[in-house]
């Protein structure tokens, strides 16, 4: 099984930016942990960050064709606005789990609102790092329990 983990913008400074709703983890490190519970699932994770929307589209699209079986993104601000990264999810036909660190729903009213909502299997969010653990654990139960 291969499952694909996006992050988007500004996740690559985790660790770095605002503690109090992102803890001290750095994306590193929560790499590492996904890493170790994939090898608990027997799984294979492939983790793609990223600044530019492009890029992440790209991604998207080659999700498409590369064997990936499942998504967990965390697109960061691209979650409230971007319909270019929520068109590309829409292609895809396999689970996808959206995740954040922070509990969007109870910061800025602009974070309440996902665009990628309506494209997704679910939301995890609130958590911290475990957000993404669960994330994972979501993504390898949806494709573990597919309809045949």
């Amino acid at each position: 099984m291969k499952i694909l983990i996006l992050h988007g913008v500004n996740l690559n400074m985790f660790g770095q930016r605002d503690p109090k709703h992102y803890g001290t983890e750095t994306l590193e490190g929560i790499t590492s942990e996904l890493t170790r519970l994939a090898n608990e699932l027997s799984i294979a994770i492939d983790s793609f960050q990223t600044n530019h929307e492009g890029e992440m589209c790209e991604r998207i699209h080659s999700a498409h064709t590369d064997s990936t079986q499942a998504i967990v993104i965390n697109a960061g601000a691209w979650t409230h606005y971007s319909y270019a990264i929520r068109d590309a999810l829409s292609v895809l036909t396999i689970p996808i789990i959206e995740v954040h660190m922070s509990n969007v729903h109870a910061r800025e009213e602009f974070r309440h609102h996902s665009v990628l909502s309506s494209v997704v299997k679910g939301q995890i969010c609130g958590f911290g790092t475990q957000s993404y653990l669960l994330g994972l654990r979501a993504a390898h139960h949806a494709v573990k329990h597919a309809p045949a």
